[in-house]
């Protein structure tokens, strides 16, 4: 039954869409015609409001976050675990929105941190780091998860941790799939640029 539990707690709390909730609010439309047609903080950025970008972000990070920390608190660890992994598959791919969601970066994130701060933090350094360097939020998203199973298996060699963190890898770059094909190709816009 925790296990179910924390399915759902993540799943719903992942699947709120912030970004196109606060368009809306805003008077900005639907996030989902302009850029990317994500409904993510980059994207939102796309329509010229940092502030709405920002509140995204931290929206977004937070549901993962309080789905980990919520079930942490309750059942332990491990369901924690599943909360934060299902947070990921509500954002990307929410029922409200006919599973179609963003792609997960912040959620991410969020999850990371409140479950393994070391391990968030370090990938949100990575994150910073990339995207200052080369402008490119989907590059540096890439870089940033792709290094976590590295990262959570030399700080804690906990099996577990490290199969979670290649998972919630492997759907990013899933989501990412046409972004992998624009950075080779040499297309993939950089961050800030509306179109």
């Amino acid at each position: 039954m925790e296990y179910i539990i924390a399915i759902l707690t993540g799943y719903l709390l992942g699947s709120i869409p912030f970004g196109l909730v606060l368009c809306k609010i805003f008077g900005l439309g639907d996030v989902r015609s302009i850029g990317s047609g994500n409904i993510g903080a980059t994207n939102v950025l796309r329509t010229g409001n940092k502030l709405l970008a920002f509140a995204t972000l931290i929206l977004d990070s937070g549901k993962g976050a309080i789905a980990v920390l919520i079930i942490n608190h309750i059942f332990g660890f491990t369901p924690a675990m599943l909360a934060g992994f299902f947070a990921l598959i509500g954002h990307c791919y929410p029922v409200w929105l006919k599973f179609k969601g963003g792609k997960g970066v912040a959620t991410t994130l969020g999850t990371l941190l409140a479950l393994v701060w070391p391990v968030g933090l370090a990938a949100c350094g990575i994150w910073f780091i990339t995207a200052l360097i080369f402008r490119i939020s989907s590059l540096a998203a890439l870089v940033a998860v792709g290094l976590t199973p590295i990262i959570s298996h030399h700080l804690y060699d906990d099996p577990n941790l490290s199969a979670f963190c290649a998972a919630i890898a492997a759907l990013i770059y899933i989501k990412h799939r046409e972004n992998i094909k624009r950075l080779f190709a040499g297309e993939e816009p950089r961050i800030g640029k509306k179109k």
